[in-house]
């Protein structure tokens, strides 16, 4: 069984009891978080897709940790100019288990 769930603009294909990295949301860790935005939903033997989302089926999750993904490094340069910039960036993550898909 698994579902394709809309988060925070992102698509994630979920199943079950498995744990995910998503873009940071705020919600205070050990919460449980309700998706509401299921485009598909397969159980093995049908296959419902929504349009844009499925009727009744919800995906629960538990928040685990918020933390930050590994350094971007961005280096700009011309040559012949003396034109050099770096900077770096880190982007802020939530991870998430998936706790239950519900079909209501």
């Amino acid at each position: 069984m698994f579902a394709v769930v809309d988060i925070a603009g992102k698509q994630f294909n979920v199943e079950e009891s498995t744990k995910y990295y998503v873009p940071k949301l705020n919600v205070d860790i050990d919460q449980e978080v309700t998706f509401e935005n299921v485009l598909l939903y397969s159980d093995g033997k049908k296959t419902q897709i929504g349009a844009p989302n499925v009727d009744g089926i919800k995906v629960t999750a538990k928040i685990l940790e918020h933390l930050k993904d590994d350094k971007v490094i961005v280096f700009k340069k011309k040559r012949r100019k003396s034109y050099k910039v770096k900077k770096g960036h880190r982007q802020q993550l939530t991870r998430i288990e998936v706790t239950k898909i519900d079909k209501g």
